[in-house]
């Protein structure tokens, strides 16, 4: 079973978190963020991955630790649950229409971290969730996966439906790129490790 147990504390944040890639359930996401725990089961639902995350964080500061620190911690726990990502497909992406709001997510479980993110909030908050925190999530999730991510909001309006979009893009898009593919042998890359 390709899974992982992170458990981070710091004097921001305290969070425990676990992955399984080749099991649907438990999800059961509780940071205090009532928004950001709708997008992170929206994230591992279509992703079709176990994703357990208890997160308590300084909210009476605003939301920005905990999201980052999630992103980092569930980073983390997808790479080392990915171990040498033998027989993977490696990239993955998807297209997700939410309503009047299209959004693309395309990623490469490279090693190499970067993050490319096209896409604009007209509405600062969604919640107790600040609208640039999605692009923080993004951040630290790419940089500690160690992969490339570009997100891309092609139109839509509603910014309830531009961030659902993304979420379930990025799920969708990293269950193709982990899928394990038996023509596959060893590592998909010329240099022979990722």
């Amino acid at each position: 079973m390709r899974q992982a147990e992170i458990t981070r504390n710091t004097a921001e944040t305290q969070i425990t978190l676990a992955v399984n890639l080749d099991a649907q359930t438990p999800v059961d996401i509780q940071t205090g963020v009532g928004f950001f725990d709708h997008m992170l089961t929206l994230f591992a639902s279509h992703g079709r991955m176990s994703l357990v995350v208890k997160a308590n964080g300084d909210l009476h500061v605003d939301s920005h630790h905990t999201v980052e620190d999630v992103g980092i911690a569930l980073g983390t726990a997808l790479r080392e649950a990915l171990g040498d990502k033998a027989g993977i497909n490696r990239y993955g992406t998807s297209f997700v229409p939410m309503d009047e709001t299209l959004g693309m997510a395309s990623l490469d479980l490279s090693g190499r971290s970067y993050l490319v993110f096209d896409a604009e909030f007209t509405n600062p908050t969604l919640g107790n969730f600040d609208t640039e925190l999605v692009e923080e999530f993004f951040q630290a999730l790419a940089f500690n996966v160690q992969m490339n991510l570009h997100l891309k909001i092609l139109h839509g309006k509603n910014n309830h439906h531009k961030s659902e979009s993304l979420f379930k893009a990025t799920g969708r898009a990293l269950r193709e790129a982990v899928t394990l593919n038996p023509e596959i042998h060893g590592v998909n890359s010329t240099k022979g490790v990722l």
